[in-house]
């Protein structure tokens, strides 16, 4: 496949010219705009290589956040950018090639539905666009340029998934249990987690990085802070996470229930780790939204909902310590200079964060079910037999808000705009986030009384 590219930076450029100029002229062929069985018939015809099924085979890298930060401060030297760019490189394609061969396992009938062909289509036009840069090292400026324009293509791409895919397994569900798509679903979000974070890791590094440095013009989310490594905060502080998040909640509490639910953060509230701001936004906004509602609805909103941060004690041990030294900035530019950078509190591995709210907690018939999908909550007649459907105005208020207002629902986390209001998915999606550098959610309701929330994430560890 023949690229056409453009250069990254230009003087007053739009974001809009960011996306990749990619031509007609497809390594998988046109084909692949249909259904995966007439693809697989015309691979053969044609001639065309089918390389999902070896890549499927290939071991997935498993993602920590160590990986992503070992490349250093940035600005990046160009020497450690084209690092950056190689390492993504190598991961992926893999990733692709895994989830397209997930979706051809699906029933048939379910793949032809419009909006899961839709998907399939994506996963092989995003493969197509990277199987070129297999084979060949990222060895300039010039093929990191062209490399990261991929990557952005491919972020663009694949922001809708989740409610698309939602949709498609809805008007889908006479043809799969819902035990399937469960299944499929938790390791499809956790899997696009890695992915997603893997290529906008790479598109922060590079326009905060000394050849391109403009993090203004990057098209997916750059901070400009000295904390910061790509879109990782190497000095987050939870409890400002909570109180950001808390004051969006309750504005939309107020606006739709004419009450507005106070809450209160206890415990160590200065703790900061190393962690993904928009992952840890997405997490807190969701678990608010179940606390303040059920608070508002059981009539405790003079009850403030307590969040207790706790920080995990040091790992003491030398052999267990995880360890990431990085490099200092190259050279000053912009926020981004080594002065500037805060000491970081190296004893907190982890952090669990306890949400506690007098909401009456939760019925022993809906408990089992809080961690499943809810895909009939789309304002069809069945969600009335749903055990925890949540399928009202007011919230879906706050998912709208949340998908177009909130960094927690934009940017990294992929969840797109408020299309998912009502599918449910917030709470396993929140743990699908928690789980995969490590953490988990965990809850324990006292029926007739409150619920508490335990978040526990885990960071990069000590940081030099």
């Amino acid at each position: 496949m023949k690229c056409i590219a453009r250069p990254l930076r230009l003087p007053n450029c739009p974001r809009a010219f960011f996306q990749l100029r990619v031509s007609s002229a497809r390594s998988l062929s046109s084909s692949a705009r249909h259904h995966y069985p007439q693809h697989q018939q015309h691979d053969d015809r044609q001639g065309v290589k089918d390389e999902v099924p070896w890549l499927a085979k290939q071991p997935l890298h498993p993602l920590s956040l160590a990986d992503l930060v070992r490349h250093g401060r940035p600005p990046l030297s160009a020497e450690a950018l084209l690092s950056s760019a190689r390492f993504t490189l190598s991961l992926l394609p893999i990733r692709l090639a895994h989830r397209i061969q997930a979706l051809r396992n699906l029933p048939y009938i379910v793949v032809s539905n419009p909006n899961i062909s839709k998907i399939y289509n994506n996963y092989q036009h995003s493969l197509s666009t990277l199987l070129p840069w297999q084979g060949r090292t990222i060895s300039n400026l010039d093929d990191e340029i062209r490399f990261t324009e991929v990557l952005a293509e491919l972020v663009h791409t694949h922001t809708d998934t989740i409610p698309i895919l939602a949709r498609g397994f809805l008007e889908c569900r006479k043809y799969i249990s819902a035990a399937e798509v469960t299944r499929f679903l938790d390791e499809h979000l956790r899997a696009r987690i890695g992915t997603r974070l893997v290529a906008e890791q790479h598109i922060a590094l590079h326009f905060s990085s000394t050849p391109h440095f403009d993090p203004g013009a990057s098209p997916t989310p750059c901070p400009e802070h000295p904390n910061y490594i790509g879109v990782i905060d190497t000095a987050l502080r939870p409890a400002a996470t909570v109180d950001s998040c808390g004051g969006f909640v309750a504005d939309i509490c107020e606006l739709n229930y004419g009450v507005r639910p106070q809450w209160v953060v206890d415990g160590e509230p200065d703790t900061t780790f190393a962690f993904v701001p928009m992952h840890l936004e997405y997490i807190v906004t969701e678990l608010l939204k179940n606390a303040f509602r059920a608070t508002v609805e059981n009539g405790m909103n003079r009850e403030p909902i307590v969040i207790t941060i706790a920080p995990e004690p040091p790992n003491m041990s030398p052999q267990k310590r995880e360890t990431v030294r990085l490099d200092p900035p190259t050279e000053p530019r912009g926020a981004f200079s080594h002065d500037a950078i805060a000491p970081l509190d190296d004893s907190a591995p982890g952090v669990t964060i306890r949400i506690r709210d007098r909401g009456g907690g939760i019925s022993p018939d809906v408990l089992p079910h809080i961690w499943g999908y809810s895909f009939t909550t789309f304002g069809d007649d069945a969600a009335d037999d749903v055990p925890g459907a949540w399928n009202d105005d007011a919230l879906s208020v706050i998912s709208a808000a949340s998908g177009s207002g909130s960094g927690a629902t934009s940017g990294s986390s992929g969840v797109g705009s408020s299309s998912i209001a009502g599918l449910g998915y917030g709470l396993p999606l929140s743990r699908a986030y928690a789980e995969y550098f490590g953490g988990g959610i965990a809850v324990q309701s006292l029926y007739g009384w409150g619920t508490d929330v335990y978040l526990r994430l885990k960071g990069v560890g000590k940081i030099e």
